[in-house]
């Protein structure tokens, strides 16, 4: 998400950073990328005439004219106005009510929502150590039921049945009674979605939400429907009493104007964002770290929280302590450190969040490929444990079986082993005092080799 838009403003902040001096004449022109940028980034034509408004309110006062860089500081004043145009702050869910507290999910069908519903209760079961349970009240579509059931049996939680031919508010009526008598903390309402709006399909979530006094009734949107976005969040707007928004398929291929409007246009806050297809794929959203990654400052609180989640300490320190006793780094560390970064969104999403990647060369950021990194591990996975604990001995004839075994070709085995040498001996600077420091002297501020690009 935001590609497009991130490019176009990190050049202009690119520009802007060096500059000593500025003009009300090159302010409007900066001004002018900036509306174009958002334009072309899906943005809703009044959300930019607002933004541009208060932008230039500021960027013609004292605050940048008259400070010593104004470059920075437009910079400064762009990514303010980008945090509150979304939202300011990350606003989580409400916990303070009588439980079970109650969770309406909405949106359009294909949105993301059965999906959504999973990843939500895995959230709040995970992080926030709640008893949830979901229940399915699209009677219209029984793969959606099924396929709510599997997911949570796939996270850990309960799903309620549903009865088939049964009214939905009926149905989450009920499931509501029963989540009180089994002391449940949290209950997911899984709603229909439709095509589009139609007053059936809105008069039936009204229902529901009467039916059992929803606590949040979140909104899901997906983050690739552009300017459809403004009219769909106005309609569900007038329709329930939304508490917030959840953007889905964040980690496609979208412009992201659906981000920076629908917050607008609500005046509710984005409280979740879909990042992944898997059920661990939902982040809190959180303003002023997507503000800043927009920009091209990458975003390394979220990035820090994501290695504290995700990173096997245990497994971390043993390579650590191998390392410090002077043992070689294997294949089977090299796989470990793969599984890992796949587990973390892959070499892209690592990318995004660090500052700077932003200006790295075209030819770099395209060749960065995530699906290396499964090859990679398919590979090491072919061969056998003395192998990978010493891979001096893979000659022609273990390569060509590697090869055969992992239905890759000699080439790709190969390509293995050299990347793997460049990580070794990364490995081996790092392990010698004051390593780290002096490894990233020596890169200079490039990539460091050993990275699966194509």
């Amino acid at each position: 998400m935001f590609a497009n838009l991130s490019e176009r403003l990190s050049g202009i902040v690119k520009d802007l950073r060096g500059r000593g001096r500025l003009t009300e004449e090159n302010i409007e022109e900066t001004l002018r990328a900036v509306r174009m940028a958002l334009l072309e980034g899906d943005v809703a034509l009044p959300v930019v005439k607002e933004f541009i408004d208060q932008v230039r309110v500021r960027a013609l006062g004292e605050e940048v004219i008259a400070n010593l860089t104004p470059g920075q500081a437009l910079i400064r004043v762009v990514r303010d106005e980008l945090t509150h145009l979304m939202g300011e702050a990350n606003v989580g869910l409400k916990f303070t009510a009588q439980p079970p507290i109650v969770i309406l999910m909405a949106g359009l069908q294909g949105s993301g929502k059965t999906t959504t519903c999973a990843k939500l209760a895995r959230h709040l079961t995970q992080e926030h150590k709640k008893k949830v349970v979901m229940v399915s009240c699209d009677v219209y579509r029984p793969a959606a039921i099924d396929q709510l059931a599997i997911l949570a049996a796939e996270i850990g939680v309960e799903c309620y049945p549903t009865t088939a031919g049964a009214k939905p508010e009926l149905i989450a009526k009920d499931a509501l009674a029963r989540s009180h008598r089994e002391f449940a903390d949290i209950l997911i309402v899984d709603t229909a979605g439709r095509l589009a709006i139609d007053g059936e399909m809105m008069r039936e979530i009204a229902d529901i939400h009467t039916a059992v006094d929803a606590h949040e009734t979140l909104f899901v949107i997906d983050a690739m429907m552009g300017q459809d976005a403004v009219n769909t969040a106005k309609a569900f707007d007038e329709a329930l009493p939304l508490t917030g928004v959840v953007l889905t398929k964040a980690d496609g291929d979208a412009r992201g104007g659906a981000a920076l409007s629908v917050r607008s246009v609500t005046g509710k806050p984005i409280k979740f964002v879909g990042v992944g297809e898997k059920v661990d794929a939902l982040e809190p959203f959180h303003p002023d770290r997507m503000a800043s990654r927009i920009l091209g400052m990458g975003d390394v609180l979220s990035l820090i929280e994501e290695v504290e989640q995700k990173v096997d300490k245990e497994q971390a320190e043993k390579v650590a302590q191998k390392l410090k006793k002077g043992k070689g780094f294997d294949l089977q560390d090299f796989r470990d450190q793969i599984v890992q970064m796949q587990d973390m969104g892959g070499l892209s999403s690592l990318m995004k969040k660090l500052p700077g990647t932003s200006e790295l060369p075209d030819h770099v950021k395209d060749n960065v490929d995530d699906k290396e990194f499964a090859k990679l591990g398919v590979i090491i996975d072919s061969m056998t444990l003395q192998e990978r604990k010493f891979p001096a001995t893979i000659k022609a004839s273990r390569k060509k079986r590697i090869a055969a075994g992992s239905g890759t070709q000699i080439q790709d085995v190969n390509r293995l082993l050299k990347q793997f040498n460049q990580m070794q001996k990364i490995m081996k600077r790092m392990s010698k005092k004051g390593g780290l420091k002096n490894m990233m002297r020596g890169l200079g501020g490039r990539m460091p080799p050993g990275m699966p690009f194509q």
